[in-house]
């Protein structure tokens, strides 16, 4: 029965073609052998002409209609071939469509393998088809993200993971005690310069020793995280939220914080040389041995910050607000700017001779090795923050 159809089908187109042909012959025709007299009797209003004159004139008008079905052929002929080339391309954008879907689906199964490698693999296919499918980058940001978080939870829940009581100097480089992860947050820094999604949450998350240099975190939440001796060397992170991170120790040279959060967080030791903190707000942060030389801190808040023993020699803290800013023991020298009306020696300032130039950091990623030196001062928030 269906064999049935399917031929009478086949016939019917058939016949359809054949009488379209049919119709095309029929009106080429009448267009090329009876219009033109029609024409030429219609100019002639009731005229007569000799019978060769009349033959010249419709020649011409025979001449003139058969320029013009070739020119419609020539266009009809153009159209035809740009809809095969549009339909073409359809089908290879579904093609590609299909191969990058499969390929996104691999990469994102290897993420749960138990095998270092797979997982790294898994990430770098991703980052690959980001780099290939705007369509796709956003999806790649935040579960890169997403991996940060459930693979580095902060405290740590893993035995097999440095407690979070345990000195910094006894913690291995990210990179080194699990590289995975290490690959994941360079992906992520990387590709989010185009800021998509505009908020992505990477809190909580365990980067001690991080490696974090050059990349883009503009807006990145990393409330609660601990990136303590965290190599954030030249890194972009404007309008990001720190609320409450432990930031011991970070090495923040000449980065972008213009604008960033980081109320209650714990900068003991962190090293923000020549780093942007304009209209950056650190309020109730414990900044206690931090190294701010020649920071950019205009329109800063300081509320209610520990700054006792921080180096502010050459930073600039015009408009700064440091009400309730604890600034005992506390270096300055005569570059230092400090905000309109401010008594630095009733503050407790020291002032002392300024270092000068400061040189740039060529080897950050030595920051991910060195020992840190141990503390002078107790932690201001509590058992929050780990012991060195």
């Amino acid at each position: 029965m269906g064999g049935f159809f399917r031929d009478r089908r086949r016939i019917t187109r058939a016949v359809a073609v054949a009488l379209a042909a049919l119709a095309v012959i029929v009106l080429l025709g009448v267009v090329l052998l009876v219009l033109p007299g029609l024409i030429v009797d219609h100019d002639l209003a009731g005229g007569h002409l000799a019978a060769a004159d009349r033959l010249n004139a419709v020649n011409n008008v025979r001449t003139t209609l058969l320029q013009t079905v070739g020119g419609a052929v020539v266009l009809f002929g153009a159209y035809a071939t740009w809809r095969q080339l549009r339909v073409s391309q359809d089908g290879l954008s579904a093609t590609r469509e299909g191969n990058i879907t499969d390929r996104f689906s691999r990469a994102v199964d290897q993420l749960g393998s138990d095998k270092l490698d797979v997982r790294i693999g898994g990430i770098y296919a991703l980052w690959r088809i980001a780099d290939h499918s705007d369509r796709d980058r956003e999806a790649v940001v935040s579960i890169m993200a997403a991996y940060l978080r459930t693979h580095l939870p902060w405290p740590p829940q893993e035995p097999a993971v440095p407690a979070a009581e345990v000195s910094i100097n006894a913690v291995p480089p990210l990179e080194t005690r699990a590289a995975d992860a290490q690959t994941a947050l360079t992906c992520l820094g990387v590709l989010y310069q185009e800021r998509r999604p505009e908020w992505l949450n990477v809190s909580l998350t365990d980067l001690r020793r991080a490696d974090c240099d050059g990349l883009w975190l503009h807006g990145v939440n990393f409330d609660g995280a601990c990136l303590e001796a965290a190599s954030v060397y030249q890194v972009n992170l404007s309008k990001a939220s720190l609320i409450a991170a432990n930031l011991r120790h970070a090495e923040l040279g000449t980065s972008i914080l213009h604008q960033v959060r980081c109320l209650q967080a714990d900068l003991r030791g962190a090293r923000l040389v020549k780093a942007d903190l304009r209209s950056a707000d650190f309020s109730g942060a414990d900044l206690r041995e931090a190294n701010l030389r020649k920071a950019r801190a205009q329109g800063a808040v300081f509320a209610g910050a520990d700054l006792r023993l921080t180096d502010l020699r050459g930073c600039d803290l015009t408009e700064t607000d440091l009400i309730e800013a604890r600034l005992e023991g506390a270096l300055a020298s005569d570059l230092t700017i400090w905000p309109t009306g401010f008594d630095a020696q009733a503050a407790g300032v020291v002032v002392t001779a300024d270092p000068g130039i400061e040189p740039d950091n060529l080897l950050p990623a030595a920051a991910l090795t060195r020992r840190v030196p141990l503390l002078q001062s107790e932690p201001m928030h509590g058992p929050s923050a780990s012991a060195n």
